[in-house]
């Protein structure tokens, strides 16, 4: 049996979606028993050199729904906007709106993009890509970052998250 795109993207990218949303649901939750400011929350670092939450989770909208569009029109750029104002409610909602859009898309429409030359370009730094390969190489690893690090933030903060909070619903036979 052979992947297609669509076989090695939007799967990963419903469960890791899901994932975040369960675990944000569960960080609200521990945020009202403890008294904490979710939008507070939105500021903390993993460390202080790396970006906060607010960062991670545009990230992994960004870095799904978003790489998606960029397979579609061939150019894949960092976020314009990173919604420095948005609430914790506006990051929930920016979520779920990215999974409803990836839901939607079909086997054909992704797959069609297979082959089809993408370029990631950062100011004056470019990379050139396939759609397979800028997926494989560039998009799913930095998904998987951004997701990882929205979790590893929210643990350190003391929310109460096992493995199987950001595995998501696993995919079965």
């Amino acid at each position: 049996m052979s992947l297609s795109l669509y076989d090695i993207s939007i799967p990963n990218y419903l469960q890791m979606l899901g994932s975040t949303i369960g675990v944000l649901s569960k960080s609200a939750e521990h945020a009202e028993q403890n008294g904490l400011d979710l939008d507070e929350l939105l500021s903390v670092k993993l460390h202080p050199d790396m970006l906060p939450l607010r960062f991670q989770l545009v990230s992994v909208v960004h870095h799904s729904l978003g790489a998606i569009e960029g397979m579609e029109q061939g150019l894949f750029m960092p976020p314009s906007a990173m919604m420095l104002d948005a609430s914790y409610e506006d990051m929930q909602t920016l979520l779920n709106d990215a999974s409803k859009q990836i839901e939607l898309m079909t086997k054909d429409e992704i797959n069609e993009l297979s082959g089809k030359a993408m370029l990631f370009k950062m100011g004056g730094f470019e990379l050139p890509f396939t759609a397979e390969d800028f997926m494989q190489s560039f998009s799913l690893p930095n998904f998987y970052f951004h997701v990882t690090t929205t979790y590893d933030i929210l643990r350190m903060e003391g929310v109460s998250l096992g493995k199987l909070d950001f595995l998501g619903k696993i995919r079965t036979s």
